[in-house]
């Protein structure tokens, strides 16, 4: 129980700070739009994807799961927040535990991921013809989408001492996760290395289910997604709570004993 009121607290303390942050909320909701308006109008005139009716329905998904990934792993700036300022060494000292306080900012990053992802969802009807079942679906892989974006983003975050770091270091992460992704084009035309990359990137396994989903044709089946995505989700989450250990047995230390 004690591990719940934690998870608790932390999810409405950061859904209510994420609440206060209308520019940041606004500005994450802006950008895939941004792509689909000034990117996708120029590629969707001079090019064609196979098996998709148009440019337009090929990046769609990929957008959608862009606003998840930058929605979630950005939340994880919290983090680095509330450890410039002392609070995470509170948190971490509580009785209920490490893995309590990651899980509660995962599930937090994770809804305010998922309701930028699903925003720019439920505008899809006004560009694509779908159907409800497929609308479904598509939550669905958002919802794990997300999760994993969000401890992607704690991940990050851990080892991370201020927020100006954090701000430098994010961007070298998402953008090569994005554009590594298959999201804006098809992985099968990229370079070997690249190909071999995208394959080792959880995203690119939440694009290819979301494509999947909207019923547009799939690289991966889709256990062969749900595989990578949970083993990617146990990874990070692992990984972040080693780094987030409140007896810093995993900092390494210079000379003198000093980290």
């Amino acid at each position: 129980m004690d591990a719940l009121h934690t998870i608790h607290g932390i999810v409405a303390r950061d859904l209510r700070r994420a609440g206060r942050q209308k520019s940041r909320l606004v500005g994450g909701l802006a950008r895939p739009f941004m792509w689909l308006i000034l990117v996708g109008t120029g590629y969707n005139s001079i090019t064609t994807v196979e098996g998709s009716v148009s440019y337009y329905a090929f990046v769609y998904p990929g957008l959608v799961v862009m606003a998840a990934l930058f929605g979630a792993m950005l939340t994880a700036i919290s983090t680095v927040y509330d450890r410039e300022f002392g609070m995470l060494r509170l948190m971490l000292s509580s009785p209920s535990g490490v893995y309590a306080v990651l899980t509660g900012r995962a599930v937090s990053a994770t809804l305010v991921g998922a309701l930028q992802g699903a925003v720019v969802l439920l505008t899809l009807p006004i560009f694509l013809p779908v159907t409800l079942a497929q609308m479904l679906a598509a939550l669905g892989v958002l919802m794990v989408g997300a999760a994993v974006s969000g401890t992607m983003g704690l991940l990050v975050a851990a080892p991370l001492r201020s927020v100006e770091n954090f701000a430098g270091v994010i961007n070298v992460v998402l953008f090569p996760l994005f554009f590594l992704s298959g999201a804006l084009y098809p992985t099968a035309g990229m370079p070997l290395w690249a190909r071999v990359a995208s394959q080792l990137n959880p995203v690119t396994y939440a694009v290819d289910m979301m494509r999947g989903a909207l019923g547009q044709p799939v690289e991966f089946c889709v256990w062969r997604s749900l595989g990578a995505l949970g083993m990617a989700l146990v990874v990070t989450f692992v990984g972040s709570a080693l780094l987030f250990d409140p007896e810093r047995r995993f900092v390494l230390k210079g000379r003198g004993g000093k980290p």
